[in-house]
């Protein structure tokens, strides 16, 4: 529920299954003046459990997270606590995820390039009833919906053994994110970094970055 007053911060819960993430937008939004961050979660479960302790004006979820995905978890608090603004915040964005999330009841979907302060104001602009989203998913939305009508016709699909997260990776190099950039991205180390890009390495059957590149532009994770 939005705080009557109109100099009081929105009060939000903080939902991702990565510690160094959570960790960071926590920090990151608690030192804005019009943030309260009133707690946080690591997986599903918990965010419900969180929102339903708080009841916070708005929730940043992730969308991949255990025991309850962020989408289902969106579904349930629509339900319960529908005066709770659903912001999606994820790497990995894809038109049928988006979709979805708006219609189990998401105000607003922003990828994780977005900087604090746009996610604030996104926070905000969702707790007061409207709808966000970002540059990129309009962007994608479009050119889903001119491509023939079918969403779900571009979304990327992730082969070869490879977790949401090697795509999310496999994805910022195609862009040409360099490792420091990626680990800065998704709030990573940049060991883990290099670790999931052997990985990415192994699974693809790429020797190098160009040929994992060209296998993310094959299978339109660029």
């Amino acid at each position: 529920m939005t705080d009557p007053r109109p100099d009081a911060p929105l009060r939000i819960v903080v939902a991702d299954d990565q510690a160094t993430i959570r960790e960071g937008l926590v920090l990151m939004l608690d030192l804005l003046p019009d943030i309260q961050v009133v707690g946080s979660a690591a997986d599903g479960e918990q965010a419900i459990a969180q929102v339903a302790e708080h009841r916070p004006d708005a929730i940043l979820l992730d969308l991949h997270m255990p025991v309850l995905d962020g989408l289902e978890v969106t579904r349930r608090l629509a339900v319960s606590h529908p005066d709770v603004a659903i912001v999606v915040l994820t790497t990995y964005a894809n038109d049928t995820s988006v979709l979805d999330t708006l219609r189990a009841g998401a105000r607003a979907y922003l990828t994780k390039n977005a900087d604090r302060r746009h996610i604030a104001r996104t926070l905000h602009s969702a707790a007061d009833g409207l709808t966000v989203l970002d540059p990129r998913v309009q962007e994608m939305l479009l050119s889903a919906t001119s491509a023939g009508g079918s969403t779900a016709s571009v979304e990327p699909t992730l082969t070869d053994g490879l977790t949401a997260r090697e795509g999310e990776i496999l994805t910022l190099m195609a862009r040409g994110s360099s490792n420091s950039e990626i680990a800065a991205t998704l709030f990573l180390s940049a060991n883990t970094v290099k670790t999931h890009i052997n990985r990415i390495f192994a699974k693809t059957g790429s020797r190098d970055r160009v040929a994992a590149i060209r296998y993310a532009q094959r299978h339109g994770l660029d």
